[in-house]
């Protein structure tokens, strides 16, 4: 956790525990008359029950028999509070120890996980006394979110550097083997196209890394205009064409013409090239791509890219979303994947307002389909496939 978020809980929490405590022993004093006087053990002072009703934490206040006498409704439900008892050990001790000698206290604990597993529920907690009566006040903050984009933050980091890594460390060696080669002009030039390809390989790493950071932040983008998808497929399966025509693979365009989106169109002609590439990678030679776009109701259109592929597991189906995740490591390695192709699809998708789904059968091929809202729809009647 960063110092700075660990700062600023403890202040929001010192902040809060400061003005119960102070509320409670100006009520208290109000109504006995004088601090020495014992508080009602029925429930809270008056007062202190609203100041806690206003705070996001999930608090609980526990009198000096350790009995509830307030608990939100978030603490309950993350399983701190039964009936009117503290059931976490740790908290309950923590309170003990508070209401003992007045210190406050700070933990980190995790609620909720099962043996060997850590999909628990992550919370910062600040036991502070409430007032000179035992009353023991508990601040829970979920973390667990933070955590999650920690551990998202560091796994890609880590990818990130193993990415670039290996094409840095191939150009590395074949640069040494070329100077060794001086003597002669045939290794020079095969180590040199080796170069070449290594070159390529880092460049489309760090041209994915550049476009998933501009597409996956909160950001909205800037200056959509109206995007012809017909021109979207078009220079899509331009980009492609090569890689295609390599494995004899055959692009075709179908659908619908006429259709418009508002948008980014070169973001939307990078996902869809991204679709493209997957399906050329992962198809047999001598197969068939097709890019197809319709009206999928009065609200939204659909872009797909169906393949005659190797299809994907259904085990595999709901990650490969993912940043760096590959079906199949080997296969990405040949082809020059950078495993960021799909994730940036997602992304795109998403800054637009819409989704990317997925079907697939194994041996039988794959159609992942962008759906997106429509701008406007002149719909010409469907159009016989194209071949380039």
């Amino acid at each position: 956790m960063d110092v700075e978020v660990v700062a600023g809980l403890a202040a929001l929490a010192g902040l809060a525990t400061g003005l119960v405590t102070g509320l409670a022993v100006r009520v208290s004093e109000r109504a006995q008359g004088s601090v020495h006087t014992q508080p009602p053990t029925s429930g809270l002072p008056p007062g202190v029950a609203s100041v806690l009703s206003v705070l996001s934490s999930s608090a609980v206040v526990v009198d000096a028999e350790d009995r509830v006498l307030r608990a939100s409704s978030a603490a309950r439900a993350f399983g701190m509070v039964s009936g009117d008892r503290l059931v976490v050990d740790e908290l309950l001790a923590m309170a003990r120890l508070v209401r003992r000698d007045g210190e406050i206290r700070e933990i980190e604990i995790q609620l909720g996980s099962t043996r060997g597993r850590r999909d628990g529920r992550w919370f910062a907690v600040r036991v502070a006394p409430l007032g000179t009566h035992g009353l023991v006040l508990v601040l829970a903050e979920d973390l667990t979110e933070m955590r999650r984009v920690e551990a998202i933050r560091r796994d890609f980091v880590a990818n990130v550097s193993h990415e670039l890594k290996t094409p840095v460390g191939a150009l590395s060696l074949l640069a040494e083997t070329v100077e060794g080669a001086a003597d002669d002009p045939e290794a020079i030039r095969r180590f040199a196209g080796r170069m070449q390809q290594e070159a390529v390989r880092l460049t489309n790493l760090v041209h994915d890394l550049i476009t998933l950071a501009r597409v996956q932040g909160d950001e909205p983008l800037p200056q959509l205009r109206p995007v012809w998808l017909d021109q979207v497929a078009a220079e899509a399966m331009d980009r492609c064409r090569l890689k295609a025509g390599a494995k004899n693979i055959e692009l075709a365009i179908g659908g619908c013409e006429g259709l418009q989106v508002r948008g980014d169109d070169e973001l939307l002609v990078t996902a869809l090239r991204n679709l493209v590439d997957n399906a050329v990678a992962y198809s047999p030679e001598n197969t068939r791509v097709v890019i197809a776009a319709r009206r999928a109701d009065a609200d939204q259109v659909e872009l797909s890219v169906t393949d005659q592929g190797i299809g994907i597991p259904d085990a595999d189906l709901e990650r490969i979303f993912e940043r760096f995740y590959r079906v199949d490591p080997a296969r990405s390695r040949q082809t020059g994947g950078t495993g960021l192709g799909l994730a940036i699809v997602k992304h795109v998708a998403t800054k637009h307002g819409g989704e990317v789904t997925v079907w697939s059968k194994m041996g039988s091929g794959s159609t992942f389909t962008l759906r997106l809202p429509l701008l406007s729809a002149p719909v010409k009647e469907p159009v016989q496939e194209a071949t380039p």
